[in-house]
């Protein structure tokens, strides 16, 4: 099927399209359009004139086409869920669960459309303020060029479009390469849900055009950008004084306690690491377990590793399908390759059968190796021993990247040790760093990136403060 690019609330062809692959069964899904940079030109122009449409339109009206696109997406959950599965090889049950999300969060921007509100500033507090009233509002920002990656192609499409559209801003979106049908069936329900023509766009294609094109163009105001640090650190060089926020790579954490009921928490740890075949921010990539329980942990996660099923994604049984692209499979293969070489104990997976990778557990990695000091983006996990939590911290520390970690504990003091010396976005106490739902405040620290997500806080970054004082005297 040939796909379309959406620009100025019409569909247009493009004058150039490439074919998109299935990562399962490398057959061809789509044709997508390649966006040139006067499509994507043309793209910017409709979002740059939709402004003032978006900034006058009342907040209720705002937060109801946000409520029709929810209504819509239920009903056709089912469907969501496939061309996930198809574009990603996210196991139809995983993608079921992104859908879910997604849901919840056009519903949580729906909510917050109605919530922003600036303060009173009491003036009289200075000398020289007597007699003023004063109080701040909060404006849109403009136009938001939102690149957004494959992992989570409905999902963290919707942490940028959501909060957009509930300030008040007009969006130019240009999805990953290999997941853009997400982004076209949800463009296709907005339209459906009465947005204005202008306030959406999507623009597929590469990111040396599309993106150099956001990225560069003086008529938008802001970049919102989920993806690897090296493409992040390039956006933040070239933007300018634009606003940016980055949500960017990590190689998650959790350190687990001597005193720590291991049976409790063995699952949980296997899907953190492997879930969406590990290709998650905040994937489970790093076990620092201690020595006391080491042995058994390790044994179990093993064993429960064996049990996960691989095969199709669109079988509601499998666990773990293809990695995102056969390019993906050959660095893991050959990051696992040099931690074998380096003396570290492959004792589980490290194989792959076409596209999918074995689930992968290694012991005893020095930390200078890819795959602890990078992100694997892969069903890759590392379990190493420590003596004491303390030491757990700094090893946890002693990463480029800072998005969320997580500690399990039965000791109250040590989880706020944990909570106060963990060099992160985010704490997870009792729980894996994997954990995340979707109004929370989101993002990291380092080359984690900047700014954060969960739609409040993404609404204060696509807004403007305004100063309003009214002399009295």
């Amino acid at each position: 099927m040939k796909k379309k690019l959406f620009i100025n609330g019409e569909w247009l062809e493009s004058s150039n399209y490439q074919s998109l692959l299935s990562p399962y069964t490398q057959e061809v899904i789509a044709e997508i359009p390649m966006a040139t940079e006067q499509e994507t030109d043309m793209a910017i122009e409709a979002a740059y004139q939709a402004r003032g449409v978006m900034a006058k339109m009342p907040a209720h009206q705002r937060a109801s086409i946000l409520e029709k696109l929810a209504g819509l997406l239920e009903e056709r959950a089912d469907e969501a869920a496939q061309i996930i599965a198809f574009e990603a090889a996210k196991p139809i049950a995983t993608a079921k669960g992104e859908v879910s999300r997604t849901i919840e969060t056009y519903k949580f921007a729906a909510e917050e459309a109605k919530r922003i509100h600036g303060e009173t500033i009491p003036l009289d507090a200075s000398a020289g303020g007597e007699g003023r009233v004063g109080y701040t509002v909060r404006e849109p920002i403009g136009v938001i060029g939102a690149i957004t990656p494959f992992n989570f192609p409905m999902n963290l499409v919707a942490h940028k479009v959501g909060p957009a559209i509930a300030s008040g801003n007009p969006i130019v979106l240009k999805p990953a390469t290999q997941t853009p049908l997400s982004s076209l069936f949800i463009a296709e329900l907005l339209q459906e849900a009465g947005l204005p023509a202008g306030a959406l766009n999507v623009v597929t294609g590469g990111g040396r055009v599309v993106g150099e094109k956001l990225v560069t163009d003086d008529r938008v105001s802001m970049i919102t950008f989920t993806g690897s640090p090296a493409v992040g650190i390039g956006i933040r060089n070239k933007a300018g004084l634009k606003r940016v926020t980055l949500e960017l790579g990590s190689n998650a954490a959790v350190i687990i306690d001597k005193d720590v009921n291991i049976d409790k928490i063995i699952s949980r740890c296997v899907t953190g690491a492997f879930s969406n075949q590990g290709q998650v921010c905040i994937s489970l990539q790093r076990v620092y377990a201690h020595e006391e329980i080491y042995d058994q942990f390790v044994e179990k996660f093993i064993e429960a590793t064996k049990q996960l099923k691989l095969g199709d994604p669109l079988d509601p049984q499998t666990d773990v399908s293809a990695l995102i692209s056969p390019n993906d499979v050959q660095r893991s293969l050959e990051w696992i390759e040099e931690a074998k070489q380096q003396g570290a104990n492959i004792a589980a997976g490290g194989i792959a059968e076409g596209n999918i990778l074995h689930p992968t557990v290694i012991l005893d990695a020095s930390t200078q190796l890819k795959v602890s000091c990078q992100e694997v983006f892969a069903p890759i996990v590392l379990i190493n021993k420590i003596q004491s939590t303390e030491e757990a911290i700094e090893l946890v520390n002693d990463s480029r990247y800072g998005l969320q970690a997580g500690i399990y504990t039965e000791n109250v003091h040590t989880a706020l040790d944990a909570a106060e010396n963990l060099h992160v976005g985010g704490v997870m106490i009792n729980d894996i760093p994997t954990f995340r739902v979707d109004h929370m405040p989101y993002g990291g620290v380092k080359e984690s990136g900047t700014g954060r997500e969960g739609i409040k806080y993404a609404v204060e970054e696509m807004t403007e403060m305004k100063l309003v004082i009214f002399n009295r005297n």
